[in-house]
């Protein structure tokens, strides 16, 4: 009995110095469950936990993809052949006369090369006058300069050549295009692929390319595979566009008792927490506590609203909480959406705190037997001597 009683003490003295080591502060990649779930009584923070469900799914669910906006999609085809301000244009004028007032000497034709539009629009060839280009075709303006002429040179045949300027042309930019650069709009170019084509084509994988174009004041974004979908999303490109073209560049954290911690990319259009974790390889099978996977996010006030059933003004930090070991936890992982710079958290099991302390309390009890063996050894040493 008194051995039992002994072992027993023994037992107890050691579960109080675990609990005691457990307590001092242990190596650990976050907060515990409990201690997560605490957040809410601290009325302070501007901090809410929320427990998922089929609800709330709905509610933080994205809405579906617009497209380009309306103002893009129904502007009509650009005309390329119109004149604009920074165009350079070239002349070749033949008269049927051998002194004519431009060509002498029995040259038929002169050359006039070079002429840049000004600003305002116009340009000047002699004999002609200050004549305004911008917002003619190159036929138009043969036409005009041959009138001109008429009266000072009878029958005069005019070419015009137009080389593209500043005012006609397209940026395109972004880590997702083969090559960067700003390109003049041409017959062959005039639509989005086309002009993406001439740049070189997509050189970011096709289901995570995102396109933007920039028009003035009107902005529209949209994935590049839809493209292919909805062909009206194929738009007419317009002078002075900017185009980005860029890999998917949205990202998640994942920290805890996961595969890999770390700052992960999509990697895909839509993406469900239960895919976000397949990503970093899943839950640590011999750490994580499959109750304790947390969602952290900065929510918009209109979702806020939703999912908390009361009046939210501004962004508020929720705390979703999934817990995986329930039967429905798996299928509410699969529809609970991730959302750019969500944080992934996924908490210690219980035991392994322990299973530190217990490990802790060992080594330190180990290494206070191998110091008491040695100072016994060397007392008895100095006795025999």
């Amino acid at each position: 009995m008194t051995m039992l009683s002994n072992r027993m003490t023994r037992f107890l003295t050691l579960a109080l110095l675990v609990t005691a080591v457990g307590a001092c502060g242990l190596p650990r990649p976050g907060p515990l469950k409990e201690e997560v779930l605490n957040v809410k009584l601290d009325e302070a923070s501007n901090t809410e936990i929320v427990v998922v469900n089929k609800y709330v799914t709905r509610a933080v669910a994205l809405p579906p993809e617009k497209g380009f906006p309306a103002a893009l999609v129904n502007a009509g085809p650009s005309a390329p052949d119109l004149i604009r301000p920074g165009d350079t244009l070239s002349f070749t004028i033949y008269e049927n006369i051998d002194d004519g007032v431009l060509s002498r000497g029995g040259a038929g034709s002169s050359s006039l090369q070079s002429i840049q539009v000004d600003d305002s629009g116009f340009i000047f060839i002699p004999y002609a006058g200050r004549i305004r280009a911008a917002g003619n075709t190159p036929e138009a303006l043969r036409r005009v300069i041959t009138n001109k002429l008429g009266a000072q040179t009878p029958e005069p045949q005019v070419l015009v050549q137009r080389a593209t300027g500043d005012a006609a042309t397209v940026s395109i930019l972004g880590d997702g295009i083969a090559t960067q650069g700003v390109y003049p709009i041409r017959r062959s170019s005039r639509s989005l692929m086309e002009m993406l084509a001439t740049a070189g084509g997509v050189t970011a994988p096709f289901e995570v390319a995102r396109i933007t174009v920039l028009r003035r004041h009107t902005k529209g974004e949209i994935w590049f595979q839809d493209i292919y979908d909805h062909p009206e999303y194929d738009i007419s490109l317009h002078a002075g566009d900017r185009v980005l073209v860029q890999r998917d560049p949205r990202i998640f954290t994942v920290l805890g008792a996961t595969g890999a911690q770390a700052n992960v990319p999509f990697g895909m259009r839509r993406l469900s927490a239960l895919e976000a974790l397949a990503q970093v390889g899943g839950l640590n099978g011999s750490l994580a506590d499959p109750s304790g996977l947390f969602v952290v996010r900065n929510q918009e006030a209109d979702v806020a609203r939703k999912v908390l059933g009361r009046h939210v003004t501004g962004e508020t930090t929720i705390i979703y909480v999934l817990d995986l070991t329930k039967p429905d936890g798996i299928p509410l992982a699969r529809d609970f959406e991730i959302r750019d710079g969500d944080t992934i958290y996924v908490t210690e099991a219980p035991y392994v705190q322990w299973g530190k302390a217990l490990s802790a309390l060992v080594g330190t009890i180990g290494a206070a037997q191998t110091t008491v063996g040695a100072t016994q050894t060397l007392g008895a040493a100095a006795a025999t001597n």
